[in-house]
């Protein structure tokens, strides 16, 4: 295993497309995984490809498809609504078991390409609820694919503890904040960019964006 090799899990959204650069101002050699598992849009894959492409990041594309027809959420069904949760409710855009297979699914490329270390760009502080982006679930789970596979893997969580306006703060210390502004597919609707304006993912999105761009301007 090379310790200053990365495998970064890439939808070619914000955050993983923010850690793909922090990768690679921190390994030798990175490369990328994006999971097809029918997601609502297939824009995300194209996208994933584009940016891959133009950073120089050798690319893995792996079906994942059994995964939409075990856990059917909006993500994956254009006629679901995306909804919030309420009421201890996940959101419609939970798909159970995600990270949890994506996770373990790397680990099994990794081990297959030399990489030590498997960088995701999960995060508990803008989490959504979702439970597989939690660190106890992380930390739970680098044991589990240690222990299944006798190696010594480090699962790399940059934006953990980060909220999105530190997201954009940490893109823009790594030069690449108009990049990932004008590159990446955050939307839930496909839009690329600052997207439709509407979906939760959006709003988030740009709520820090707004956040940290006025912090700038104050300092």
């Amino acid at each position: 295993m090379m310790r200053d090799k990365a495998l970064v899990v890439f939808s070619g959204g914000q955050d993983s497309t923010t850690c793909l650069f922090w990768a690679k101002e921190r390994y030798s050699q990175v490369e990328a995984v994006t999971f097809d598992y029918g997601q609502r849009h297939s824009l995300e894959i194209d996208c994933a490809k584009e940016i891959a492409k133009e950073l120089n990041v050798k690319h893995h594309i792996l079906d994942m498809s059994l995964l939409n027809q075990l856990a059917p959420n909006a993500l994956t069904r254009a006629d679901m609504e995306v909804t919030d949760g309420n009421d201890g409710e996940l959101p419609s855009t939970f798909v159970p078991g995600r990270n949890l297979l994506f996770l373990s699914f790397a680990g099994v490329l990794a081990s297959q390409i030399g990489a030590k270390h498997i960088v995701t760009g999960v995060c508990e502080t803008d989490f959504s609820g979702y439970p597989d982006c939690r660190d106890i679930f992380i930390k739970s789970l680098n044991v589990t694919l240690n222990l299944s596979m006798d190696d010594s893997f480090v699962v790399e969580t940059p934006l953990m503890w980060l909220n999105k306006a530190q997201t954009w703060e940490l893109a823009d210390k790594l030069g690449a904040l108009e990049f990932i502004r004008e590159k990446t597919l955050t939307c839930y609707n496909g839009v690329i960019a600052d997207g439709c304006g509407e979906c939760p993912a959006c709003k988030l999105r740009q709520k820090g964006l707004d956040e940290y761009l006025s912090f700038t301007k104050e300092s």
